[in-house]
């Protein structure tokens, strides 16, 4: 994959979840539920105020810098792909990654919490309780192809 194609796909990944944050933030009701895709997905506004599963919400300053910390070394790292050809699966996962990192990181910074909005309508109380943002795919997924990537070589 191509700089100008990936920096195209993290740019892309970071202003999706940003528009559609920004109208959850707008609209959304906290902890409402709204069935969406035949009801295989749950739309609701959650302010995670820690990492994943809301762990570190005491230390928000903390987490926030570690993300800021992270997402610097995840570019620097997304930037030295380019000076070698090849293994645009590896290049592909770190756009996703980045994209996502930007858009968490942004809302740690600016909100002091990230807005995430999508969830799973299983009987598992625990795990439907669990709320997700577009940001959180991109950045598993991407850390996935970045495995398949190194693989590659």
């Amino acid at each position: 994959m191509s700089v100008i194609v990936c920096t195209l796909l993290a740019a892309a990944v970071f202003a999706a979840d940003l528009l559609i944050k920004n109208h959850i933030e707008k609209n959304g009701r906290e902890g409402a539920e709204e069935p969406v895709c035949g009801g295989r997905l749950l739309i609701r506004k959650y302010h995670n105020k820690g990492a994943f599963l809301d762990m570190g919400q005491r230390r928000r300053g903390i987490v926030a810098v570690l993300s800021l910390l992270l997402t610097l070394s995840a570019t620097v790292l997304f930037l030295l792909t380019f000076t070698y050809r090849g293994n645009g699966l590896l290049r592909a996962g770190l756009a996703l990654l980045l994209g996502g990192a930007y858009s968490n990181t942004y809302d740690r910074l600016v909100r002091k919490y990230v807005v995430d909005y999508v969830s799973f309508p299983v009987k598992n109380q625990k795990i439907r309780n669990i709320v997700f943002n577009i940001s959180d795919f991109c950045i598993m997924i991407g850390a996935l192809l970045m495995v398949l990537g190194s693989v590659e070589r």
